[in-house]
């Protein structure tokens, strides 16, 4: 049988395989509100046969988006907006699907990747720029302007922002919820020396810096129902250490996910870098999977791995070899929805597939579709 066609478990969660859709932003909403594209992208996505589908980076409030295009859940109109989205997605797959909740801190604020995604002056209305919210008045990148550093009221209001939220998204009736505590956003901005300089007790020392996204990861479990999984996203390295400076470091990130897995992480899916415009990352096939890998060794957590997972032999190995226990795709998905289907196909496995689809089976093939739970 194929590893990665294998089910698993998380929490009350059964997974039919190991094939993660990961959260990829799409940038294509008005005021937070999901619509038409979310519709269709989301739509292909869910028949993919994969054994999860994560909806994008959700914002928790109006200023925690990355752009104005970016997708929210802190209101009623906006569940409202996303339960219709879900609601034609369930009439035709039963994959489940969870959501990734995010706060962008201080790289809000920006314009959409594909108009060059500078940041917008806070009082650029007319573009729809807003003052940003980091740990520490300090910006992403040299010439952009400041973010406020939030004070104790502030923090109280996101760490309640992201309760709110999680409560949504378990209304809606999402199967998983994870918390974004990776690519330079809020959390991993208390995260990284780079970006926290506060001399309070949530900056410092390690334990400080881990203390407010511990803290937000603690009141949304307790907010959510016990079986509802709850996983994070980590960035295993801000990749600046050749800038001699104190930076976010793959040993720290052992150590974050190891508390996240004692309070009850249900996986840590492990990504990396992002706080920094001048880091150096590294490229290649799997170039992110070592560092999964490390954290499944010394933390005994299930883990997801990332970055440039492209090939089915590739993901199929990464979990054989045990080196994590699930694998997310992003890119390749895009390029190509039906991705599961031909991993199954050169694995010998099969997959779920809509009824509509089946005459689709490859010449030469038997049984690749599985024939139930499609409407």
């Amino acid at each position: 049988m194929s590893a990665l066609f294998s089910p698993y478990v998380l929490g009350a969660l059964e997974l039919a395989n190991r094939i993660v859709v990961a959260p990829m932003c799409q940038y294509s909403c008005g005021e937070g509100l999901a619509g038409d594209w979310h519709r269709i992208h989301l739509g292909q996505l869910a028949l993919s046969g994969a054994g999860l589908l994560i909806v994008e980076a959700t914002a928790v409030t109006h200023e925690g988006r990355i752009t104005p295009g970016c997708l929210g859940l802190w209101s009623d109109a906006h569940e409202a907006a996303l339960a219709r989205v879900l609601a034609a997605l369930r009439k035709y797959s039963a994959m489940p699907i969870g959501i990734q909740l995010a706060h962008a801190g201080r790289k809000g604020s920006c314009e959409a990747p594909w108009r060059g995604g500078a940041q917008i002056a806070p009082d650029d209305a007319a573009r729809g720029g807003w003052r940003t919210l980091a740990p520490s008045a300090l910006p992403h990148a040299e010439g952009e302007a400041a973010p406020s550093a939030l004070d104790e009221a502030g923090l109280a209001r996101i760490r309640a922002a992201f309760v709110d939220a999680g409560r949504r998204a378990h209304r809606l009736g999402l199967a998983a919820v994870e918390l974004h505590a990776a690519h330079g956003y809020l959390l991993h901005q208390f995260l990284s020396p780079l970006a926290n300089r506060r001399s309070d007790g949530y900056g410092g020392s390690l334990a400080n810096r881990m203390r407010f996204p511990l803290e937000v990861f603690d009141a949304l479990r307790a907010a959510l129902p016990p079986a509802l999984p709850l996983g994070v996203r980590i960035s295993a390295s801000d990749f600046m250490e050749h800038s001699g400076s104190a930076s976010w470091t793959r040993d720290e990130s052992t150590v974050f996910a190891r508390a996240l897995h004692e309070r009850g992480a249900a996986y840590i899916h492990v990504s990396g870098g992002g706080l920094s415009p001048l880091q150096q990352s590294p490229h290649g096939p799997g170039c992110l999977v070592p560092y999964a890998e490390q954290v499944r060794a010394a933390t005994g957590a299930p883990t997801i791995a990332v970055g440039l997972i492209t090939e089915p032999e590739q993901a199929e190995a990464i979990v054989a070899e045990g080196r994590a226990d699930l694998v997310a795709l992003g890119r390749a998905l895009l390029f190509n929805p039906h991705w599961p289907w031909a991993a199954a196909v050169k694995l010998g496995a099969r997959v779920q597939a809509p009824p509509q689809y089946w005459r689709a089976q490859p010449s030469g093939t038997k049984d690749l579709f599985l024939r139930g739970g499609a409407a």
